[in-house]
């Protein structure tokens, strides 16, 4: 709905007006605003919104592709604000998850087609991805899309992780857009349309995310402060988060006795109680690789009926 064109002193919030001579008409123009469905977010905001979702869909594809032994390609294909009561008549047969975005409140939305469920549990189960023409769920497929999708919340976090730390979590599953509320019909919220291709299937699937739960964190949802802080210097939480991973991280640690060379003929003739002379000498410490890289030194010894190795001293070159 535009408004009629007033002076530019009493110009309301949002037009804009050129600058004029003294004593000439000022030529006022006016953005079009529609009260049925205000805008929340800024275009800044939104394209934050779309790079974070990018980068979800490349994750949650690649971790799908490993889990299911099949190609998963998730692109974005939209991103838009729209009332509620609009999501919900956009859809037809699909499965909704219901989750939580802790420590955000409020509930967010991941739908999927059933025509895409069936063919991810078919995989799951050893088959070629073969749809079925069904939309029920039984007590046994529940549980496996279950698996699925917290595949995909992993994802999820690592994605949004340069703005805010969420630990999604299922909070129910329905097969009827009637009993997924999770905001009144006119409240505003975010719909993210992505499609998936699993070899030659291509299916929708999409993220609906309320206003209210987003309102905390909007001031984050800017492009310049969310490649600031994809450094996450400024977290501690993230600080943590990346210490407990590194700290519990298994590495393949090895120790080197020494080294030779041989030409193929010996190395072809050696038998059992052969002898290989080292490079190493008896009172030199051996050194200890960590991922085939030398990191300490030190000397074997036993320790009861193991043998172990004992530091000395660290690598530092």
């Amino acid at each position: 709905m535009a408004a009629a064109p007033r002076p530019a002193a009493s110009a309301p919030l949002g037009s804009f007006a050129p600058a004029t001579r003294p004593g000439s008409k000022a030529a006022v123009a006016y953005e079009v605003y529609d009260f049925r469905r205000p805008d929340k977010f800024s275009k800044d905001q939104l394209r934050t919104l779309q790079m974070l979702h990018e980068t979800f869909a490349r994750l949650a594809g690649s971790g799908l592709s490993a889990y299911l032994r099949s190609q998963v390609n998730i692109d974005l294909i939209s991103l838009e604000q729209v009332p509620y009561e609009e999501y919900l008549r956009s859809i037809n047969q699909s499965v909704f998850t219901i989750m939580s975005l802790p420590p955000l409140t409020g509930q967010a939305v991941l739908e999927i087609e059933f025509g895409l469920v069936f063919s991810m549990i078919d995989r799951m189960l050893g088959g070629p991805g073969k749809g079925i023409a069904r939309n029920v769920l039984t007590d046994i497929e529940r549980p496996l899309i279950k698996q699925i999708i917290e595949r995909m919340f992993l994802a999820l976090k690592s994605a949004w992780e340069g703005v805010v730390i969420v630990n999604p979590g299922i909070e129910g599953m329905e097969t009827s857009s009637q009993f997924v509320q999770i905001a009144p019909p006119n409240d505003i919220v975010v719909t993210i349309l992505f499609e998936v291709k699993i070899g030659n299937q291509r299916s929708a699937m999409s993220l609906c995310i309320p206003y209210l739960v987003l309102k905390p964190i909007t001031t984050k949802l800017s492009a310049q402060k969310w490649f600031a802080g994809s450094n996450r210097r400024h977290s501690a939480a993230s600080r943590r988060m990346l210490s407990y991973q590194v700290n519990n991280s298994t590495v393949d640690c090895s120790v080197r006795l020494g080294g030779t060379r041989i030409n193929i003929r010996d190395f072809l003739a050696l038998r059992p109680g052969d002898v290989v002379r080292l490079d190493q000498k008896t009172e030199q410490d051996l050194r200890l690789l960590v991922s085939q890289v030398p990191k300490f030194v030190g000397k074997p010894a036993l320790q009861g009926k193991k043998l172990v190795f004992s530091v000395t001293d660290a690598i530092t070159e």
